[in-house]
């Protein structure tokens, strides 16, 4: 994890202030564990409920504390990240799990979101990063770290460099979207919220809502993490 303490103070991003996202983190190293903890305690509406370092023993305080969103690492003992990810899916679906690794390999990306996983971020992240990631996920949405989609994308391209099965269509040609529609898909390839969004362009949170929502009619996709894929993968971002 890269000094997740040791940035510029949190980009505020906007939520109920009633609304609290309680979160459990299963991570077996120790210090990274206490890093990750500083950083959750530096936001307001998030709760810690529990922390385990043994995949056995996490799933039962899960089961236990019934979290919204637990920070899941991939390599825990006992019972890995993975096969956690798919027990607590069938156990209490409405549970929101957030992979936390380091580990960036295709086929463990893929295994994690086959498994039940809604977000995938790296421990390079920062802290407002995984901020977002966090309320995203909570949220319903899925939220995916920026060097993760690069790496779906070119899981998704063959090596003579057409499409294979699982790609989404490209044929959208660049001009589908207005000028302020690819800055606000830019930044959603970032990773910033629609209120940091709208901080960012200067302009009101329903003006973004509305671009964004034009943004998903025009590629025909479902959410963020599809328009960032579909953006990446079209060469429209860097």
């Amino acid at each position: 994890m890269q000094n997740l303490n040791s940035e510029q103070p949190n980009t505020p991003v906007a939520t109920n202030p009633n609304t609290v996202i309680s979160v459990f983190i299963a991570e077996d190293h120790e210090v990274t564990r206490f890093g990750i903890k500083a950083v959750l305690e530096s936001f307001s509406e998030i709760k810690l409920v529990g922390e385990a370092a043994d995949g056995k023993v996490a799933y039962g305080e899960i089961l236990s504390t019934n979290p919204d969103v637990v920070l899941m690492d991939i390599g825990l003992p006992s019972i890995d990240g993975i096969e956690l990810s798919r027990k607590i899916k069938s156990a209490a679906p409405q549970i929101k799990i957030l992979v936390f690794t380091s580990r960036e390999s295709s086929d463990q990306i893929l295994a994690a979101f086959a498994a039940g996983a809604d977000g995938y971020c790296l421990k390079e992240a920062s802290n407002s990063q995984l901020h977002i990631a966090i309320k995203t996920v909570a949220e319903g949405g899925v939220w995916l770290h920026p060097a993760i989609a690069r790496v779906l994308v070119a899981r998704c391209i063959t090596p003579a460099g057409q499409s294979g099965q699982n790609n989404i269509n490209q044929n959208i040609p660049y001009e589908v979207l207005s000028v302020r529609e690819h800055e606000v898909l830019r930044l959603i390839v970032d990773g910033m919220s629609n209120q940091e969004i709208a901080e960012r362009l200067v302009v009101s949170l329903d003006t973004v809502k509305t671009h964004v929502r034009h943004i998903f009619e025009k590629l025909a996709v479902n959410d963020r993490t599809q328009a960032a894929l579909k953006a990446v993968r079209a060469g429209w971002v860097g």
